[in-house]
């Protein structure tokens, strides 16, 4: 995700030979992770896809130019707009759409100019509780405390060394960076059902049964404000609602606390001790770990409510690190801007009735809004970098969903388990054969205001016929009569773009023109007129709203529950267990799985459990599990980590096949199937319960034994 420094090495034809850190990088400084580094392995992989393919009637796929294709799509959604108007279009934007910057924009605008509001991406089903914490809460008009001078940080389910995607962490060289600010004398505390990578550099480490996030944070604020550790003079000038804050977090006791989540109160307690009291600068952060977890909204505005309490934010005067290079520059100001719930005004969902988050639908009930008939269903669609099959929970529903379409298009480089159910596979050059930006969306991801330029150094596979992504939207708009309104800038639809146009426009707010963006070879730190925090605007009185009803209601929900560790009830059912997601180096959601080196290190995806569960099953690494849920089941082979938490197992997501055509051995298993999209979904969001989803383990016929009857029969 932080686009690393590489060196690449290629062969006569231009094709990639070798890729390596670039330890001239000026963030990177040298690292990469396995990903990047097996490049060449993905780009010459058996199973990309060369040239664009047709399904045909038998299920396989034919070749097809690509003027045809893009004419066939074309006149598919002509007529489906003619019959059912511009909502029966909808589209999806994966880690690969977001990945590019000259593409990454143009899915909204096609769906825009076609009159839809059936735009999907990943941030719905990852940490979309963040903007439901900003429209309730409200948020300052100026950014954290940069890492830079920072004395602490607080991470809830987050594992920055491996997930690289927290945008509060330097993510260009991740433990290198946690060493340096170590050294500086930054204070790390992290919460965690499992002793991560990042847990092991911690002062305090709380290892929580999953699901506790909101417990844990509300007992650490009933301990900040009981003890007066909080910033009363920021408190006083910026928060409406700090006594009704109070109150509702009184019964979250240290011991409380304690005993549901499963921690020492003493470690609450300090915790709340060095974040508040022994350091002044840095805050609180949730990673995916809590944004997937049942009450996941509630957890996140827990978590910056503490940095509200303890006033974590920049103030008037002080410099903003990173104002951004791509993007237009903001205006900070030493204010709150006040809860908007924009959700509750404009479109809503016909499936549950949800509000927009920016311009994105709910991830949670897209599958719905394909499958539940009448006016605006959902009928063509277009998926772009991502593989839905997979990574949408609730699989068996995604799966239904699809077969349904009218036209199913994957804008995708691999013949994936999304591919082999479209109608047209539309395949597009990779990274080193397009020119690109650093991603202008991922900016916070850097410490300093840096940006690079990159073209296109490798030549397509020998026989491929591949077009940029952005070619295939303006491709489809020109025919449809359709104008691009891309990034904000008007489209000349007479005259077909280039890719260094649209990353112009892209980088038209730099502080320098888009030749030298071009010309500066290893790309810059681009700081243009300092920035700094202004004063509060004249008359300015947003205040944030820490309590809302919504949230004092939800926390006396958490207190109704009577679960019990070991024995947690779910729709008529007990299960022993509750699983939730891990991120691995190797793999990145579906994508990787395909290249030799990482299945060597990783055939399939590991059920981890503590040595102790392990023992009292009387199972060994390797052996065979099932893992079975209110809504399905899958296979596992377990493995053994004990910084796992007893009564917790965890399985990356991504994996596995299609349904009556996969293989544990060769496919893994996909966690989806594990979830329901029907219930436990969250309010406002629709965020479905993806991690702490209670399971059971049955163990099957272990694979020791397997091959000691072999052996014995040979």
């Amino acid at each position: 995700m932080p686009f690393c420094g590489t060196r690449v090495t290629l062969d006569d034809e231009d094709h990639v030979v070798q890729v390596r850190g670039d330890r001239d990088d000026l963030m990177t400084t040298g690292y990469a992770c396995i990903k990047g580094l097996e490049a060449s392995a993905a780009y010459y992989a058996p199973d990309r896809v060369l040239r664009p393919l047709k399904r045909q009637p038998d299920g396989s796929f034919a070749p097809i130019a690509w003027e045809t294709a893009l004419d066939e799509i074309a006149a598919t959604i002509r007529a489906t707009v003619a019959q059912y108007g511009g909502e029966s279009i909808g589209g999806f934007r994966g880690t690969g759409a977001f990945l590019n910057a000259s593409a990454t924009s143009m899915l909204p605008a096609f769906l825009t100019a076609i009159g839809s509001h059936k735009h999907f991406t990943t941030y719905t089903i990852d940490q979309s509780a963040k903007s439901v914490t900003a429209g309730r809460m409200g948020f300052w008009n100026a950014p954290r405390h940069p890492l830079r001078d920072s004395d602490v940080r607080m991470m809830f389910g987050a594992n920055p060394l491996v997930s690289l995607t927290n945008s509060y962490f330097d993510m260009t060289n991740p433990t290198k960076r946690m060493k340096e600010a170590r050294a500086r004398g930054m204070k790390l505390i992290v919460i965690d059902p499992r002793r991560t990578e990042t847990a092991a550099f911690a002062d305090i480490f709380l290892q929580p049964y999953p699901g506790e996030d909101p417990t844990i944070a509300a007992g650490l604020i009933r301990i900040i404000l009981h003890e007066g550790w909080e910033d009363a003079a920021f408190c006083r000038d910026h928060v409406a609602d700090l006594e009704i804050l109070r109150t509702a977090v009184d019964p979250f006791t240290p011991d409380y606390v304690a005993t549901r989540a499963g921690i020492d109160p003493a470690d609450l307690r300090a915790a709340a001790r060095l974040f508040a009291v022994e350091c002044q600068r840095g805050g609180a952060y949730a990673g995916t770990g809590p944004s997937m977890a049942p009450h996941s909204n509630l957890s996140d505005h827990l978590i910056e409510a503490l940095n509200v309490i303890c006033g974590r934010y920049q103030r008037e005067g002080e410099r903003v690190v990173n104002p951004g290079v791509l993007r237009a520059r903001g205006d900070p100001r030493a204010q709150v801007i006040p809860a908007g719930r924009s959700w509750e005004q404009g479109f809503k969902s016909r499936v549950g009735g949800y509000g927009m988050l920016g311009d994105e639908m709910m991830g949670g009930i897209m599958a719905d809004e394909i499958l539940a008939p009448g006016a605006d269903q959902v009928r063509c669609f277009i998926s772009h970098g991502s593989n839905l099959v997979n990574v949408i929970p609730d699989q068996q529903k995604m799966l239904r969903a699809i077969e349904t379409l009218d036209l199913l298009v994957n804008i995708e480089p691999f013949m994936n388990e999304t591919s082999r159910l479209a109608h047209y596979i539309l395949p597009p050059k990779m990274g080193y054969e397009r020119e690109d930006l650093t991603m202008f969306l991922y900016e916070s991801l850097y410490a300093e205001p840096y940006a690079r330029y990159t073209p296109a150094i490798a030549a397509p596979p020998a026989g491929s016929d591949l077009i940029d992504e952005w070619e295939i939207y303006w491709g489809l708009a020109k025919r449809l009569g359709l104008d691009l309104v891309y990034d904000g800038v008007p489209l000349d639809m007479a005259t077909k773009p280039t890719t260094d146009r649209l990353l112009a426009i892209v980088a038209r707010h730099a502080p320098v023109p888009f030749a030298q963006l071009k010309a500066d070879e290893m790309g810059g730190i681009y700081e243009g007129t300092p920035q700094y925090v202004g004063p509060a605007s004249d008359g300015h009185s947003g205040r944030f709203t820490v309590a809302p009803d919504d949230i004092v209601a939800e926390l006396r929900q958490i207190l109704d529950e009577r679960d019990s560790h070991g024995a947690y009830h779910s729709h008529g059912a007990i299960f022993s267990h509750r699983l939730t997601s891990r991120r691995i180096r190797d793999v990145q959601n579906s994508a990787h799985r395909n290249i030799p080196a990482i299945r060597k290190r990783m055939p399939y995806n590991f059920a981890y459990l503590n040595p102790a569960d392990l023992a009292a099953m009387d199972l060994v690494n390797g052996d065979r599990i099932e893992i079975s849920s209110d809504a399905g089941m899958i296979p596992a082979a377990v493995e053994a980590d004990a910084g796992v938490k007893p009564g917790v197992i965890q399985m990356t997501h991504g994996w596995g096949g299609l349904p009556g055509d996969t293989s544990y051995d060769r496919d893994g298993a996909n966690t989806g199937l594990l979830i329901s999209t029907d219930r436990n979904l969250e309010p406002i969001n629709a965020m479905p319960r993806m991690s702490a989803v209670p399971v059971n383990i049955r163990p099957v016929r272990a694979r020791v034994a397997e091959e000691t009857d072999h052996a014995g029969g040979s």
